[in-house]
């Protein structure tokens, strides 16, 4: 608007500008309008994040306290999962054990995806001689299946829980390079590529500031799926005996062992852990394809 002042110069009256609704919250209203299974999932993820990192104020007793009067209790209000052959309450080692698999899921998903996007990104832009030979490597490495290559490797370098991190990290890291690669193939032709190589930008320059971010969905989505991979393969580690020694507590490892040789006297002791990961998974990965959709500008106005 504008209106004539005395001496007849016409002043513009300022418009007040809406503000711009934060992007952090829009996608969160945008989650759990359109996606609530979604949204279930990601709650339901951070409600066992939040019990694995505080277990030791949640859980009521020690996840090794050995109560030999209360073995094999079933649920009750004062044991809410049960307690197992030796006594110990199977509560308070799911929480242990949520601590556990959520580092073990993190640190291994995010090792995983560092080695997927430098790979994926630096084989797809250069492309040529370097990109056949990377390829002809990770084609090999998806061959063999994962769990061979799990406990030979494991079976070499011994069970531990930094072992299990490294080895998962560049297990899944290696065969999601192939997804990445693929992305990096269509941004590779646009055209703010070409306009960046012909002012003679540098190749590091070109990769980081527009190449990363372009690729940023695809790269997140994967993220979220290869957690949930990478939990149930700790698992199938530990129900081999392979994972993380005890008497540290973990999903699978509360799976093997004497779960299976009290399962019919006391099937609490399977049910416990084995709902839990169940979970778990299930969630992380409808909250991961949740965020595909959402972060997938082709979707973008689809119900």
């Amino acid at each position: 608007m504008a209106e004539i002042t005395q001496t007849g110069v016409v002043a513009s009256t300022p418009v007040p500008q809406m503000r711009q609704p934060n992007a952090f919250v829009e996608f969160f209203v945008r989650l759990f309008r359109e996606k609530p299974l979604g949204a279930i999932g990601a709650v339901v993820c951070l409600i066992f994040l939040f019990a694995g990192i505080f277990a030791d104020l949640l859980a009521p007793y020690g996840f090794n306290q050995i109560m030999p009067i209360n073995r094999m209790k079933a649920p009750n209000w004062q044991f809410w999962f049960g307690t197992d052959n030796l006594g110990r309450d199977i509560f308070s080692r799911i929480l242990y054990g949520a601590r556990l698999s959520v580092i073990i899921g993190l640190s291994a998903a995010l090792l995983a995806t560092v080695i997927s996007v430098v790979l994926g990104i630096t084989t797809g832009y250069l492309g040529g001689r370097f990109d056949m030979i990377v390829q002809r490597f990770v084609d090999a490495w998806m061959s063999f299946p994962d769990i061979v290559i799990l406990i030979v490797v494991v079976s070499v370098v011994g069970p531990g829980m930094p072992q299990v991190i490294v080895i998962l990290g560049c297990l899944y890291g290696i065969a999601g390079s192939r997804i990445i690669r693929s992305a990096v193939l269509s941004v590779r032709e646009q055209s703010y590529i070409h306009a960046a190589q012909s002012i003679g930008g540098a190749t590091p320059r070109i990769l980081w500031r527009h190449v990363l971010p372009n690729v940023m969905p695809p790269v997140i989505v994967l993220f979220t799926t290869r957690v949930g991979a990478v939990i149930l393969a700790e698992a199938a580690l530990s129900f081999l005996g392979l994972g993380v020694p005890p008497p540290a507590p973990t999903w699978g490892g509360m799976l093997t062992g004497s779960a299976r040789n009290y399962m019919y006297l006391a099937p609490w002791m399977a049910l416990a852990p084995g709902i839990c990961l169940t979970l778990v998974v299930f969630s992380i990965n409808m909250f991961g394809d949740a965020l595909r959709d959402l972060l997938d500008p082709r979707m973008r106005g689809h119900r």
